[in-house]
């Protein structure tokens, strides 16, 4: 490796423990290849000069944080994501849900909101959404401003309709959308109960008390202490006998909150929260 080389990985590995530091998400030990092409696609794009003022700009600058975030994360999401997972929460967790009066249900990290509105679809149809409300926080305002919109490429209609059936949808998934141009509108009735805001994993509070909180792929993303302080968070928010659900690469059972939570279905990454479920 020429000296030029052993700079820039210098440079690089300097910007990524300054990112952990200063923000907690650890992307140290993922795919060298795959983060530094991420970081010089807005290193492109920023007008800096080095990656070092990168770096500086970066610690004292958040909203260049959460851009940068953005590209390093790669808000990869969809209607329906994995459609067992959607499957399983009709089969283990609806009949627990049907025993409330009132549900509060909290998708924490919802990108741009694919996952929001399938879980709204999924209690429209199981007849809870009257009685629900969900609320669906990012760290980024500009996914969650997309999220709060409900506009989606009409080009992946047809990858979600497939994944729609295959989680056990009973109507018509065109039932939920109008087709305009070449986008996707949410139908209105879908976000009546969805309060979209700003919420930081890393650094802010307990929200509110919940049935039910939605977390997939974004623990990836933290390191193990990190995730600790966020699994703390998620017990303190839920609800005795409330359900927990990570992505298929996330478990809670490393976790010092493992035994905290009963295994509902290990495969899909739900748990629940031991204790007899309160009605209020």
């Amino acid at each position: 490796m020429d000296e030029t080389s052993e700079n820039e990985k210098i440079e690089f590995d300097l910007l990524l423990q300054a990112i952990y530091q200063k923000y907690g998400y650890d992307f140290r030990n993922y795919s060298k290849a795959s983060i530094r092409r991420r970081i010089r696609h807005r290193f492109s794009r920023s007008g800096l000069k080095t990656i070092s003022e990168m770096q500086h700009k970066l610690l004292n600058d958040k909203q260049f944080f959460e851009v940068l975030l953005l590209d390093l994360t790669v808000n990869v999401t969809e209607m329906f994501r994995d459609p067992s997972f959607f499957k399983m929460i009709r089969k283990t967790v609806i009949p627990e849900l049907k025993k409330q009066p009132f549900i509060r249900v909290w998708h924490a990290g919802c990108s741009s909101g694919e996952e929001v509105y399938s879980t709204a679809i999924l209690l429209n149809e199981e007849g809870l959404y009257k009685n629900t409300l969900i609320y669906a926080t990012d760290v980024n305002e500009a996914v969650l401003d997309k999220a709060k919109k409900g506009i989606f490429s009409i080009d992946r209609m047809k990858d979600y309709t497939r994944n729609y059936r295959n989680a056990g949808g009973i109507a018509s998934f065109a039932d939920y959308y109008t087709a305009r141009y070449d986008h996707a509108i949410m139908d209105n009735s879908l976000k009546k109960n969805i309060v979209f805001s700003d919420h930081n994993l890393v650094t802010d509070d307990v929200f509110g008390e919940m049935n039910l909180i939605i977390c997939r792929n974004v623990l990836i993303y933290f390191s193990c202490d990190l995730q600790e302080r966020v699994f703390g968070l998620f017990w303190e928010s839920l609800r005795s006998g409330g359900f927990l659900c990570l992505g298929s690469k996330e478990t809670i059972r490393f976790s010092t909150y493992s035994d905290d939570f009963e295994n509902v279905a290990e495969g899909e990454k739900i748990y629940r929260k031991n204790g007899k479920i309160t009605l209020i």
